[in-house]
């Protein structure tokens, strides 16, 4: 905090203990004093009013300095915890620049929506985080700016630092057809784990999963034998617990050898036969083997407490798991017939707002957000893996315990991961909107894998028309 901001917050405190010496003053003998309660109350109302005049005067920009607004998506509130102290270290650094970390939702389509709906009406932040499956939208809508010149121009710079799935992407330029844009760096890499409670497991008989892991035994048949034996322990205890999104659903596909889309991501794949039997797999687990907290509800909070053997999310669950009382471990995702566990390299990145007014200063905290030393203080607070590629990168996250066994987390990147990416010959969210509505009906029992393979592809190839 500069001097400038210190003395206002200082003049606007002082002035808030003379607000209550005023209060506490007795009145003038010519008027009834009065009651006590409305002297505390009013006492209690100034100061309220000075401190937040204080905290609005602490956080609004320094004179000369440009202010600029940046938004993730955190996914508790430990995460959001860790985003806002990475601004407030960058707000100190930077030359000329002042910071404001602002969370978003946590629900994923409405936080996207939220960002367009803002930047049409010149409300949004100046640099946000958005997912890698929705950066071909925002491009192709010109709601995120091609940051290609500016990079140009920055000594050092280079997009071979960062892992190369995230940047074919975000160096496509859906125009040229070449790789001559920059939509963004990618803030992280992820992929999918099972956290899972120990205790719990063992309470169950269960063999230990990265004990299986490690003998090659890690299969699907060996998930449900797990699973099915910590389901057994009572009726509000499940063996497996995922939100429902496309990336959970999306694995069980992969493993079986689906996926998706067609090989060059112009058409649905949903209805080829190992794509059906995945979701047919994920299907069972709900329906016929009642292993799974029920689909659509949030599985991380009866995780937490201690309620769920096996939750698979990625590394950004890791702040908020890491305050349970249980032991608990994470182990890579199991074999499916595919010979692979089908998991996924997450990402998302850091865009510029295509409006934005200060387009150098936005880009300046871009690479702030993702240089080597943010990421790794970042990593070490549990949320991301860093999306640079180093050996002192993935050296230094092995030991950001707990979890024990990181090492998952790498394996599943070198595990067959398929990239997650932006549909530049179609859209994304409207692919997603029918696809997930489609697989809620099979999950919750409301349609059979044969009324879903019937009309899933008519509906959603019509997406990559829009």
């Amino acid at each position: 905090m500069n001097k400038k901001r210190i003395s206002i917050l200082l003049s606007l405190l002082v002035l808030a203990s003379m607000l209550l010496g005023a209060c506490a003053t007795a009145a003038p003998a010519a008027e009834p004093a009065a009651p006590a309660a409305t002297t505390e109350a009013a006492a209690e109302a100034a100061t309220e009013a000075a401190v937040e005049a204080a905290t609005e005067a602490a956080a609004a920009p320094a004179e000369g300095d440009v202010a600029i607004r940046w938004r993730t998506r955190p996914d508790n509130q430990e995460e959001a915890n860790v985003y806002k102290g990475i601004s407030d270290e960058l707000d100190a650094q930077l030359e000329g620049i002042s910071l404001a970390y602002e969370p978003g939702g946590s629900e994923g389509a409405s936080y996207q929506d939220q960002l367009k709906t803002e930047i049409a009406n010149g409300t949004a932040p100046d640099v946000f985080w958005i997912p890698g499956t929705d950066v071909g939208d925002f491009a192709k809508r010109g709601l995120i700016l091609n940051m290609a010149d500016l990079a140009a121009g920055t000594d050092g710079f280079t997009v071979d630092a960062f892992y190369p799935g995230p940047m074919e992407y975000l160096t496509y330029n859906p125009e040229s057809g070449d790789s001559s844009a920059l939509w963004g760096l990618p803030r992280d890499v992820s992929t999918f784990v099972l956290y899972y409670n120990k205790d719990l497991l063992a309470e169950a008989g269960a063999a230990d999963p990265a004990e299986l892991a490690a003998e090659g035994k890690w299969d699907w048949d060996a998930f449900v034998d797990v699973a099915s034996k910590v389901r057994g322990l009572g009726s509000d205890i499940y063996g497996y617990g995922a939100n429902a999104w496309w990336g959970p659903y999306g694995t069980w596909m992969n493993a079986a050898g689906g996926g998706f889309f067609n090989a060059d991501r112009t058409a649905c794949n949903l209805n080829s036969p190992e794509s059906l039997a995945g979701l047919e797999f994920e299907r069972k687990l709900y329906q016929d083997l009642d292993v799974a907290v029920p689909y659509g509800e949030d599985s991380e909070p009866p995780f937490r407490a201690g309620k769920v053997g096996l939750f698979q999310n990625g590394r950004w669950a890791t702040p908020g798991i890491r305050t349970v009382d249980f032991n608990w471990d994470v182990v890579e995702l199991p074999k499916g017939p595919a010979g692979h566990a089908g998991n996924w390299l997450f990402w998302g990145a850091y865009a510029v707002n295509a409006n934005t007014q200060h387009p150098e200063e936005a880009w300046k905290l871009v690479q702030a957000l993702t240089q080597a030393d943010t990421q790794a203080k970042i990593s070490a607070l549990g949320t991301n893996i860093p999306s640079r590629v180093s050996k002192e990168a993935t050296d230094a996250f092995l030991t950001f315990t707990p979890p024990a066994n990181n090492q998952a987390f790498l394996n599943g990147l070198n595990d067959s991961a398929t990239a997650e990416g932006p549909l530049w010959a179609g859209n994304w969210p409207a692919f997603d909107a029918v696809a997930g509505a489609n697989v809620q009906a099979l999950m919750t029992g409301e349609k059979t894998i044969d009324d879903f393979a019937a009309t899933i592809c008519d509906e959603a190839d019509k997406t990559f028309s829009e």
